[in-house]
């Protein structure tokens, strides 16, 4: 296996960018991309909202596992993984096992500027969305500071965050090879 052949995964809380910077760097690096929360959509043939109205969060949760589990490729694909993918006992370290791991991160008030109005979350279909973005976020923080490489994207250029993702991906799919005992075949990329 070659290093850009590991797989790179993106977590970090809503309205970070996973989406967005996911697809531009996967179509740098030549490799398949995938938005968990999407294919769970597209396998289950609705949405995300109506999964947690209909089956609830933990029927979603099992789904997110699923996915990791058997619902991609284990080379040359880039994941962005839906915000509390990460979370769930032992996703990090399956995570972790699979490929490169990084954090996008930003501040509350950035996420709260980036998810305003969005009803596509079924998470912030609350009376004070603010609030549970607030309350989730001082949840979710500590893993996801320990997930891997963290990069904040508050006011930076959707350039200059692809390219650090891609500058951190290079680096950490080689110490990802090493660590397994596998051979860093060729040139890094």
């Amino acid at each position: 296996m070659a290093p850009n052949d590991v797989n790179l995964y993106l977590v970090g809380f809503m309205g970070t960018g996973k989406t967005t910077v996911s697809r531009i760097v996967a179509a740098r690096l030549g490799h398949r991309w995938l938005d968990s929360d999407h294919e769970i959509e597209r396998l289950q043939g609705r949405s995300i909202a109506d999964i947690f109205a209909t089956d609830g969060e933990p029927a979603f949760r099992a789904l997110e596992r699923d996915f990791i589990a058997s619902g991609h490729p284990p080379e040359r694909t880039v994941v962005a993984c839906g915000g509390g993918l990460v979370i769930q006992p032992g996703m990090l370290e399956t995570l972790q096992t699979r490929g490169v791991v990084i954090c996008l991160h930003a501040t509350v008030e950035t996420i709260l500027r980036r998810t305003s109005g969005s009803r596509a979350r079924p998470l912030l279909n609350v009376e004070d969305p603010e609030q549970r973005i607030r309350t989730l976020y001082a949840a979710r923080e500590p893993t996801y500071r320990r997930s891997g490489s963290v990069i904040l994207t508050d006011n930076r250029p959707q350039i200059d965050i692809v390219q650090h993702v891609l500058r951190v991906y290079r680096r950490d799919a080689v110490d990802f090879l090493r660590a397994r005992g596998l051979a860093a075949h060729g040139p890094r990329v």
